[in-house]
């Protein structure tokens, strides 16, 4: 594996009785593609959300870059260059697509420190490279499925993250759109951009992926390639149902 960008170390997240992630520990290398799957309420969406800082984790570390970020605040992860997609795309309705680029390109990427015109040119190519350069005066209410997860991964690009979570961005997407949606995170990757990808659609993730854990009640249960993975008689058990 190349040089680790991200450790987790022993991380551990309770809900009152209930343990959502218990001793979980994963190194993701620079560069890599990395898949993470589970079934329903495995706790995918708990561990990447303490390492963006939406939630706090109870115990363990976040070490990113050689870093300790376990109690940094969300907003200060982001300027580090961890960057996340949302499952469910909330973008500024009422803005243009442009526009959305716009607000976390001043606020996280520049910090106002440029002009205007310069961080509008920066939206734009953003958006060319994802495809959405003939939508970018587009109010963002107005968009398909398909664009509305290219905008929330334009989104995620305009904070310059090194590292990039993408929480299903493929879901409820058709078979040619899922490909379209692979073929930008593949280029990301490929300028050099760690991705982890959250999915359920299995063929899109053993597709992407170079290596992958799988979680089940918290734990890990299977690390490995994805052929590792998928011939993994627990995997089969806890996610696909064997």
């Amino acid at each position: 594996m190349a040089e680790t960008l991200l450790r987790i170390e022993n991380l551990s997240k309770r809900f009152g009785g209930f343990t959502a992630l218990d001793q979980v520990s994963i190194e993701v290398g620079k560069g890599e593609r990395f898949g993470l799957i589970g079934p329903n309420g495995s706790g995918k969406a708990t561990l990447i959300n303490c390492v963006s800082g939406t939630l706090g984790n109870d115990t363990g570390r976040i070490v990113f870059d050689g870093e300790e970020i376990s109690r940094l605040p969300a907003y200060q992860r982001t300027r580090r260059g961890i960057a996340r997609s949302f499952q469910i795309p909330r973008p500024f309705s009422s803005m243009s697509v442009l526009e959305n680029l716009v607000v976390p390109l001043e606020y996280v990427a520049h910090r106002r420190s440029l002009h205007r015109a310069d961080t509008l040119g920066e939206a734009l190519e953003i958006l060319r490279g994802i495809g959405l350069a003939d939508k970018a005066q587009t109010l963002s209410h107005g968009l398909s499925q398909v664009e509305l997860r290219k905008l929330e991964l334009a989104r995620a690009m305009a904070a310059r993250p090194r590292l990039l979570i993408s929480d299903e961005a493929m879901a409820g997407l058709a078979p040619n759109e899922v490909d379209e949606v692979l073929a930008i995170l593949l280029r990301l990757n490929r300028e050099g951009i760690t991705i982890i990808m959250i999915e359920h659609i299995m063929h899109a993730v053993m597709r992407f992926s170079e290596r992958m854990i799988c979680l089940d009640a918290g734990r890990i249960i299977c690390e490995g390639t994805p052929a590792e993975i998928v011939a993994n008689v627990e995997v089969q058990r806890a996610y696909l149902g064997a």
